[in-house]
């Protein structure tokens, strides 16, 4: 027997599902995961379909599922993509970190999230609004809400409002934000530095407003 018919006869091993593992995954997400991350936890897609039929997982999309035992998120949409373009790297931010956060009145038109520009082959789509930094996203400029990486409170003021929010918008939103401990007027104050004249003034008259 020559050695492609051997190899051919020779059946991979078969990786046994790790439920702790994808929960663990899915458990730092709100309870979701790809098919990806399933499949990376020995999950085949006959399987995956087969827990789904059974009401394991609730499919909630093409390509993302949930634990049935987590309930669901009002931000589905918005974790989904932050999932397919890469949780290692990709923030969500502007508007949709506002609307996640509960700041200002704002209704994203689309999903907002951003990359490093190493990342910028990712190109925005109708629903999804992809935005790159040259600076390194550092932890400390990111909270967690849903499950999801979200910028910071005052990181999603100031790239809210140096991508031309509406200056009410901005108001509101500083307004609620210093009110309810999330920022400090000095934090917004030092991060509106070196994103122009406008947004530093947008942001300091806001300040003003909520010291009366």
């Amino acid at each position: 027997m020559d050695d492609t018919k051997r190899d051919a006869q020779i059946q991979k091993p078969v990786q046994t599902p790790n439920r702790n593992q994808l929960y663990e995954i899915a458990a730092e997400q709100g309870g979701y995961f790809t098919t990806k991350q399933a499949s990376g936890s020995g999950y085949s897609r006959a399987l995956i379909s087969h827990h789904a039929r059974s009401g394991l997982f609730i499919r909630v999309r093409r390509g993302l599922y949930r634990f049935r035992e987590y309930p669901s998120s009002q931000h589905e949409d918005v974790l989904a993509a932050w999932l397919t373009l890469g949780k290692d790297f990709a923030v969500v931010s502007h508007d949709s970190a506002l609307d996640i956060l509960g700041l200002s009145d704002v209704i994203p038109s689309a999903i907002h999230i951003t990359v490093p520009r190493s990342k910028r082959n990712f190109t925005s789509r109708p629903s999804v609004k992809v935005h790159t930094t040259a600076k390194s996203i550092v932890q400390e400029d990111t909270v967690i809400r849903d499950g999801i990486i979200i910028t910071s409170p005052a990181c999603s003021i100031l790239d809210a409002a140096k991508a031309g929010a509406a200056p009410e918008q901005i108001e509101i939103a500083v307004a609620q934000a210093i009110t309810r401990g999330l920022a400090t007027a000095r934090q917004l104050q030092e991060k509106a530095h070196g994103r122009g004249g406008r947004v530093d003034k947008l942001i300091m008259n806001a300040i003003k407003k909520v010291k009366r």
